[in-house]
């Protein structure tokens, strides 16, 4: 009876519009008092236990590294030696495009971030130098979507606090998919547009476009080597990618255009005028931390609801309960494995992947392990399908974004992304028969 109370009042919020967020700390809050028989007071108990581990501060580290970096010129600069790099490819724009975004994803976590950083420089250069409107919208949303397969990646961040599982081993498990997928979208890239002219490479353009990103295009590698040598843990990176972007914006990178000192300036106003002429000022900077700060406001409390919500359903048994009789009666390991892929895939299109994460994540992982799934490879697995989810109707984060952002209609941008989706499907595939993509950098 409890249960079917909660469902109607689950329903019944929904049809009211509330907030997930609301609904889940409704639904936690009636299964402590209600079904587990437990006190109110250990909800507020969950929610501190969830917060309360250092990996969670690097959610926030990478949120505002991305954000500065966006905000400044890092990610300009990555674009500007793609671009040289590819110039003497046919379609190498396009291909330029999806290298900047890889490149982008592997600085800062996220998806949206990557594809406003890059497709807001990209989409007009690409629309300009002649590539189809369609095939530009489509790989600067779809490309974008590597910020949360490529490490450091703030969905896998999520996926191992839910499932306790190594976040640094779902970083280094995440390389061999994200460089395939930044291959196939590349491979897409100039094969759809064989046909335009190719630009010439000068030894002095790729000298120029080298030394002015050169301090950019070295943090991808500091980050992803540093986490696979083992120098330092995920939260330590977030603070040294967020170090790293702070000194770069604020006392190397030089806005465009800026006019040198007058000759005949005092020191003190030479260094004034050098701090003035930096990518990135003190207003810069706090504007970039008030838009963090209004990312985090929608991510954490879902994750002490859900942190909660896990902690009761663990005491309680149930998801024990099904585990057991789900691989009691699917006995095919690959039946089960396509029945999660097809259940993620569908999640995908109705929710947004932290969300999807915090509450399917410590339900789902269980059952692939029961069937001799290997819990990293799984996660990997799990986060391609919801990376799926960021160009899918009806609620594709990326597609939403993009719609705003780009001044174009959600069915055009839809369409523009089907052969990318195509492509990703594939991409799954691959992933889940073969187990190496993933493991093989984790040495199992």
């Amino acid at each position: 009876m409890e249960w079917l109370i909660l469902l109607a009042l689950i329903v019944l919020m929904l049809l009211l519009r509330q907030s997930l967020v609301l609904v889940l700390a409704v639904a936690t809050a009636y299964i402590h008092m209600f079904v587990a028989k437990s006190k109110i007071d250990f909800l507020i108990q969950d929610f501190w236990f969830t917060v309360d581990r250092e990996v969670l501060l690097s959610i926030p580290l990478f949120m505002l590294a991305g954000n500065i970096m966006s905000k400044g010129s890092i990610a300009k600069r990555l674009i500007g030696i793609m671009a040289t790099l590819t110039s003497p490819i046919p379609g190498g724009l396009g291909i330029a495009c999806v290298l900047s975004c890889a490149a982008f994803a592997a600085i800062n976590g996220s998806s949206i971030v990557t594809m406003l950083a890059i497709g807001s420089i990209m989409y007009p250069a690409l629309v300009a130098s002649g590539y189809n409107k369609n095939f530009a919208l489509g790989s600067v949303a779809s490309a974008g979507t590597l910020g949360i397969i490529i490490p450091p990646s703030i969905p896998l961040i999520l996926y191992g606090i839910m499932t306790e599982r190594n976040i640094a081993q779902l970083f280094v498990a995440g390389i061999g998919p994200g460089l395939l997928l930044t291959l196939l979208f590349s491979a897409y890239a100039l094969y759809i547009n064989r046909h335009l002219p190719r630009q010439q490479l000068t030894v002095a353009a790729a000298l120029k476009s080298f030394f002015g990103g050169v301090f950019a295009i070295m943090l991808p590698f500091i980050l992803i080597g540093g986490i696979y040598l083992g120098w330092f843990s995920p939260t330590e990176a977030g603070a040294m990618g967020l170090a790293y972007a702070l000194l770069i914006e604020f006392l190397v990178h030089e806005r465009e255009g800026a006019s040198p000192a007058p000759p005949h300036a005092s020191a003190l106003q030479k260094v004034k005028h050098y701090f003035a002429t930096r990518e990135m000022g003190f207003k810069d900077f706090y504007e970039v931390i008030i838009e963090t700060v209004k990312l985090l406001a929608t991510l954490l409390p879902l994750l002490c609801i859900a942190g909660s919500l896990n902690t009761i359903l663990d005491h309680s048994g149930a998801p024990k309960q099904m585990v057991q009789a789900l691989v009691g009666t699917i006995e095919d390991r690959w039946v089960l494995m396509i029945m999660i892929n097809v259940l993620l895939l569908i999640v995908g299109c109705l929710m947004d992947v932290g969300s999807a994460i915090l509450i399917l994540a410590p339900l789902l992982e269980p059952l692939a392990v029961a069937k001799g799934f290997d819990p990293i490879h799984f996660g990997i697995i799990m986060i391609a399908n919801l990376e799926i989810g960021y160009l899918t109707p009806p609620v594709g984060l990326n597609l939403i974004v993009a719609m705003a952002a780009f001044k174009e209609s959600f069915v055009t941008i839809t369409k523009a992304c089907i052969p990318f989706v195509i492509i990703m499907l594939f991409w799954l595939m691959i992933i889940c028969t073969v187990p190496a993509l993933s493991l093989y950098l984790v040495g199992k």
